[in-house]
């Protein structure tokens, strides 16, 4: 039992990296994650929400580093994890959450140009952000990738298939990293949000987002970004240690109900 009573529930000092944290989902892991007492590098493109980000989170007393950067840019990945250590020391959690979204029919003319983006951006991307991690989470004593998916990797929804595909690759690549880096340490595994309150579903009609939510979600509604940071919190634990490879859905009971 002496063993089971070491496993630590505390993240306070670790180091976490979240791509796609100026707004959504990665926001508010970075707020979730800093508020348990890890340090944050708050990255996206958007340069000016990821500042706004830090600076709002070390007017809450904790400790951030705000980092523009696109994530299919592979100089630009590399000076970030310069910055990163420069700044910290270390990372002992990727939380790969960056993405985009972009529905289009197959016989669309721009079909090409959007599958290539789509999977460049939510798919290849977090392969480079784990190849360039790697060194550096090797040295951690307790290094956790998350993969943030969507229920999309369960199934599929019309005119979205470049998401649908890459999700459902984001899935694979969870798998497999985890039985390759397993060995070495590292845990890796996925989250898969369902119908969530970001930017993606603003535009969405309030009425079309209840009526959907009563039909299909088990919960009756839609998530909030902080309930999916949680999440990714609970996999990064240190006490985490024995989960792997795991596709886990955060969509209040939407992958389960029958149409």
């Amino acid at each position: 039992m002496e063993s089971f009573n070491n496993l630590s529930r505390l993240i306070k000092g670790r180091v976490a990296l979240i791509t796609g944290a100026a707004s959504g989902m990665g926001k508010a892991t970075a707020q979730v994650f800093a508020a348990e007492g890890a340090r944050v590098i708050v990255t996206d493109i958007n340069e000016g929400e990821v500042k706004n980000v830090s600076e709002q989170i070390e007017s809450d007393g904790g400790e951030a580093l705000a980092i523009s950067l696109d994530i299919t840019d592979e100089e630009q990945i590399k000076e970030c994890i310069s910055k990163s250590i420069k700044s910290f020391g270390q990372i002992d959690y990727l939380i790969n959450n960056a993405g985009i979204a972009s529905p289009i029919n197959i016989d669309h003319e721009n079909y090409d140009d959007v599958w290539q983006k789509t999977l460049e951006v939510v798919l290849t991307g977090q392969t480079k952000m784990i190849r360039a991690c790697l060194e550096h989470l090797l040295k951690s004593d307790a290094p956790r990738i998350v993969n943030i998916s969507s229920t999309e990797g369960f199934g599929a929804t019309p005119t979205h298939s470049p998401y649908t595909a890459a999700k459902h690759g984001v899935i694979g690549l969870t798998r497999s990293l985890a039985l390759e880096l397993g060995p070495q340490g590292i845990t890796v595994n996925c989250i898969c949000p369902g119908p969530i309150n970001t930017n993606m579903t603003a535009a969405i009609d309030q009425k079309d987002k209840e009526t959907f939510a009563r039909r299909r979600v088990g919960l009756k509604r839609y998530g909030e970004p902080v309930e999916v940071a949680h999440a990714t919190l609970s996999l990064c634990l240190p006490a985490s240690s024995y989960i792997n490879g795991v596709a886990l859905p955060v969509d209040g009971g939407l992958s389960i109900r029958r149409a």
